[in-house]
């Protein structure tokens, strides 16, 4: 199991590589630079554009040189010293901007995706069990609804709900009293209060899509021959559901890790512009539109990390529940 486990993180390497140069090409991709789109807002602000102050902030950022130098700048100090660089809007370390919001943005979506888990395991299992019943019937409404419906749709019916019918403001994760305040019992009452609607938001749709996979998935199992000769002997039903046909049937299930983590990542852009989180997706949007690369990248690589992380925790589950995985 330990060996198993190694090399899937040797694997991983190669892949964090290909997502820093994907990463870096992306941000690199729209003309001109962070100091092009600085001049740009003055000018349009009616200002004169002083040209060696423009000449000054390219050399200090390295804007000048080329973009492979600039890759293996940024890249060779993230590995050797954990230094993402400097945030050319901000003025300030890089580090010093992501590590709490990717810590929101990462808290955000395991609670989301654990109470993912907590609804549709067990409504997939009855959905399957009790096939074409009421209860059947009216979960497939809901999936079928959950995923036609937009993430940030859903959150601007909930904002607007909450404070016209409720009386409630609901937007961040914080009131403004608790903002900078140090943890405690009634900060984190406060933040379950507030993170309940992304959560609900972000978790909707991946809802819906795991309630069809377990149901199609135990479907399958449960008219399978060795289905009926437990039953034949006499196994107490419910006893034999969770036995054999659903440990069968969660290792699809469990694979969903791989490509629920990110969809909840890249949806987390939209709703926390929405509902004005303080998570990567805000300032990560920002960072692209001002062309500000190193916190811009930044942002993607720990994104892309969280992605291979939630497909690594995928394939660590899959061997937990099924050794044949092991032994391949």
């Amino acid at each position: 199991m330990l060996l198993y486990i190694l090399k899937r993180i040797a694997g991983m390497i190669p892949a964090m590589v290909a997502i820093s140069i994907l990463a870096f090409t992306v941000i690199q991709l729209p003309p001109g630079d962070y100091v092009s789109t600085y001049a740009a807002q003055i000018a349009q602000a009616g200002e004169t554009v002083d040209s060696a102050m423009l000449n000054s902030l390219r050399e200090r950022y390295g804007l000048g040189e080329n973009v492979v130098v600039q890759y293996f700048k940024w890249i060779g100090g993230i590995v050797t010293r954990g230094d993402f660089g400097d945030s050319f809007e901000w003025n300030q370390p890089v580090t010093e901007l992501i590590w709490g919001r990717m810590g929101m943005t990462a808290l955000i979506s395991v609670l989301t995706l654990i109470l993912m888990w907590a609804f549709s395991l067990p409504i997939g299992i009855y959905s399957a069990v009790r096939q074409y019943s009421i209860t059947d019937y009216v979960a497939t409404a809901f999936a079928f609804l959950a995923m036609a419906t937009p993430n940030f749709l859903l959150a601007i019916v909930l904002l607007y709900a909450s404070t016209m019918w409720f009386g409630v403001s609901v937007g961040g994760l914080f009131s403004p009293a608790f903002e900078n305040a140090p943890l405690s019992l009634a900060k984190v009452w406060d933040f379950i209060t507030h993170a309940w609607i992304p959560i609900f938001v972000l978790g909707t749709a991946g809802t819906a899509s795991l309630i069809r996979v377990m149901r199609a998935n135990l479907l399958d199992e449960l008219h399978k021959p060795y289905v009926e000769a437990a039953r034949s002997k006499g196994m107490p039903e419910g006893r034999l559901i969770l036995t054999y046909p659903v440990r069968v049937a969660l290792n699809p299930f469990i694979s969903t890790v791989g490509w629920v983590l990110p969809a909840l990542i890249s949806g987390e852009l939209v709703v926390s512009t929405v509902l004005n989180l303080p998570t990567a997706g805000p300032l990560l949007l920002q960072a692209l539109k001002s062309q500000d690369m190193y916190l811009a990248g930044a942002f993607i690589l720990l994104s892309g990390g969280l992605v291979l992380i939630g497909t690594l925790v995928s394939d660590i589950l899959l061997a937990i529940s099924d050794p044949r995985i092991r032994l391949s």
